[in-house]
């Protein structure tokens, strides 16, 4: 069954340290393969643990990445990403880099984007943005 859902790194982020009940009901509704972080988003959580390597979370962060599907960044993703860079810049609202690949990378699969960062994602047309933390 093809991806759904990518968890933004705020989410993850979110989950892990606290979570909350609306979170926590939607990731037990979605069927597991449906859900996946773009490999950009893993990239974000490692380096929070190589800044803090003693994070007394750590072992859930590591749980949590060996449980979820971490999807690779492809040619389509490129080519979504330098559109949708093209289209932001020209309207003169860019968004952050790493943001940017991962809007391009949940809309380069028709995946909805699962994030609490919902104003800046709403940017990129055509990207559907749910916040599940609320």
């Amino acid at each position: 069954m093809a991806t759904r859902y990518l968890l933004d790194t705020n989410t993850v982020s979110f989950h892990i340290r606290e979570s909350s009940a609306s979170l926590r009901r939607r990731l037990r509704r979605v069927e597991a393969s449906q859900v996946a972080l773009s490999v950009i988003t893993e990239m974000e959580i490692r380096y929070g643990l190589a800044r803090n390597p003693k994070l007394r979370i750590a072992d859930l962060i590591e749980e949590f990445l060996a449980g979820i599907t971490i999807l690779p960044l492809d040619s389509g993703v490129a080519g979504t990403y330098a559109r949708v860079r093209a289209q932001l810049e020209s309207k003169g609202k860019p968004i952050g880099p790493l943001d940017l690949m991962i809007g391009a990378h949940a809309l380069s699969l028709d995946a909805t984007l699962v994030t609490n960062n919902v104003k800046e994602f709403r940017r990129i047309r055509g990207l559907r943005v749910q916040d599940w933390t609320g």
